[in-house]
C-alpha cells in the first residue's frame, strides 16, 4: 500500500492518513524547487499547494477530510509541483505523451487542468455536505460543477492578469502554446474533469462521509 493510496481503515484514522501524504509532498516540492526551469514560474505554479497546505494542516483537526479527498488533494500538488518544475509546456511526461499520439503540443497542461475540476469538485462535495446543505444528488452534483468551473475561470483570470503584468514573462506560466482557444479548452477539461469525479467517486465519497459520521445527501426516489 502506498503513501498515496487509502487503506482499508483510513477512514476510521483520517487524520493519521493525511498527515502521511504532507511527505511525498514536501519532498517533490523541495526537490522540484532545487533547480527549477524557471524560478518565477516555478512559484506562480506552486503557489496553490504552498496556500492550501498550511490551510489544511490548520484545520486538520477541526475538518479532517476523507481520505480520498485527502489523497487527492496530494495528487494534485505533486501534478502541480512536477509542472512547476519544468514549466508545463516542457514537461517530460508531456513530450512522452506528444509523441505518442503524434500531437502537436505538450499536453501535460491539461491534465492539471483535469484535476482543476476534478479536486475541486470533490473539495466543493465535501464542505457542501458536512455543512448540511439539503439538496438531492443531481442539484449538489450541479453546484460542485459549478464550483469547479468557477475555480478555473478564476485562475485564467490570474493568468491573465500575469500577463499583463509581467509581459513576456509570464510566457511560461500560461502555458498556451500558441494555441488561440487554449482559455477554453482549459475550462473544458477542467468542466470534464468535475464531471467524471462526480460520476465515478460519489457512492465511495458517500461511504467515506458516512465513516466519518458525516450524514450525506438523502438519494431522491
Amino acid at each position: 500500500m502506498t503513501a498515496l493510496s487509502p487503506s482499508p481503515d483510513a477512514a476510521a484514522h483520517p487524520s493519521r492518513h493525511n498527515a502521511w501524504l504532507l511527505l511525498p509532498v514536501a519532498l517533490a516540492l523541495l526537490v522540484s524547487g532545487w533547480q527549477p526551469y524557471d524560478r518565477a514560474t516555478w512559484w506562480l505554479e506552486v503557489a496553490p499547494v504552498l496556500i492550501a497546505a498550511p490551510v489544511l494542516v490548520a484545520s486538520h483537526r477541526r475538518f479532517p477530510l476523507t481520505p480520498l479527498l485527502a489523497t487527492l488533494i496530494a495528487v494534485h500538488a505533486l501534478i502541480l509541483i512536477y509542472g512547476g518544475a519544468y514549466t508545463y509546456a516542457r514537461v517530460p511526461l508531456g513530450y512522452w505523451m506528444q509523441s505518442l499520439w503524434d500531437g502537436s503540443r505538450n499536453p501535460y497542461d491539461r491534465i492539471g487542468h483535469l484535476a482543476q475540476g476534478f479536486v475541486p469538485a470533490l473539495v466543493a462535495r465535501e464542505i457542501l455536505v458536512r455543512r448540511g446543505l439539503q439538496a438531492g444528488p443531481w442539484l449538489l452534483s450541479f453546484l460542485c460543477l459549478c464550483v469547479a468551473e468557477a475555480i478555473s475561470a478564476w485562475y485564467e483570470l490570474i493568468e491573465w492578469g500575469a500577463a499583463v503584468a509581467l509581459q513576456q514573462g509570464a510566457d511560461a506560466f500560461l502555458g498556451s502554446q500558441g494555441d488561440p482557444w487554449d482559455t477554453q479548452e482549459d475550462m473544458a477539461c477542467a468542466g470534464l474533469g468535475a464531471l467524471l469525479a462526480l460520476t465515478l467517486l460519489r457512492r465511495w465519497h458517500d461511504r467515506q462521509l458516512t465513516a466519518i459520521k458525516v450524514t450525506t445527501p438523502r438519494r431522491a426516489g
